[in-house]
């Protein structure tokens, strides 16, 4: 099983659409469960999944509720979710009272490590212990860049939150929410992949098709396939794919 943590310590750059359309390009070949950490649900309710967790998040982390139980599926074979609800707000306060805090969603996933061969991890923005959390369990961070100084310094500070970690997990970033008309984004998209290495060539543009998964409730592939950002979600799971090397198991649906 392989995970894949999608993470920025910025918000607002579409880290929730990058996690959600992943997840469901992954799922065309692999048996995929979607981790919503984010106390915001964004990814629960764009997969149309319950927001709740019987005994909330405490109770996941504590064993008192069992994974397989909290799991819902979603209405896309081999797509499952990990919802998240209310009590996610207090993880971090969860996470610092555990032995060995780092490793909880670790030792969580090892419990479904059959069951799935990809796991995407749907982070909160910012340096947390959820956070640490994720990049320790991870294979792979998946950094989504929206062309701008403060996003270039979200990039500088995964690096060096993920160089921290003992996990070491390689950092793949790419450009979202771009807009060509802007000579500044123009400049990102041709520049950033030379400077650096981690900064692939996904370039994923801002655009009305993007912007109805909120009234869709759904992956954008699953209603615009021909679209560009379409197309550069599923390069770039093609990418991720390829960086961790994730093998097939016995399909679920």
């Amino acid at each position: 099983m392989k995970v894949v943590a999608v993470y920025s310590t910025k918000g607002g750059v579409g880290k929730t659409t990058a996690a959600v359309n992943l997840a469901w390009e992954a799922a065309k070949d692999f048996r995929v469960l979607l981790w919503d950490l984010d106390p915001q649900g964004a990814a629960t309710f764009l997969l149309r999944v319950k927001p709740k967790v019987k005994g909330g998040v405490g109770a996941l982390i504590a064993g008192d509720t069992k994974v397989d139980a909290a799991i819902r599926s979603t209405i896309y074979p081999n797509l499952d979710v990990l919802p998240a609800d209310a009590s996610y707000r207090d993880l971090d306060l969860v996470f610092d009272h555990s032995k060995k805090s780092e490793r909880r969603v670790a030792r969580i996933l090892e419990q479904v490590s059959g069951d799935y061969d990809v796991v995407i991890l749907d982070c909160p923005p910012g340096s947390s212990l959820v956070a640490e959390n994720a990049v320790f369990s991870a294979n792979a961070v998946v950094v989504p860049l929206v062309p701008s100084p403060l996003s270039m310094r979200s990039l500088e500070q995964v690096t060096e939150f993920v160089a921290a970690s003992v996990s070491h997990a390689p950092i793949i970033a790419f450009l979202s929410m771009v807009d060509r008309r802007k000579t500044q984004h123009r400049d990102a998209v041709e520049q950033l992949p030379r400077a650096h290495k981690s900064v692939t060539s996904v370039v994923v543009p801002a655009t009305v098709q993007l912007e109805r998964m909120g009234t869709a409730r759904a992956p954008l592939a699953s209603y615009a396939p021909s679209t560009e950002a379409a197309r550069a979600y599923a390069e770039l799971w093609n990418r991720v794919q390829a960086t961790v090397k994730a093998k097939a198991g016995k399909r679920k649906h």
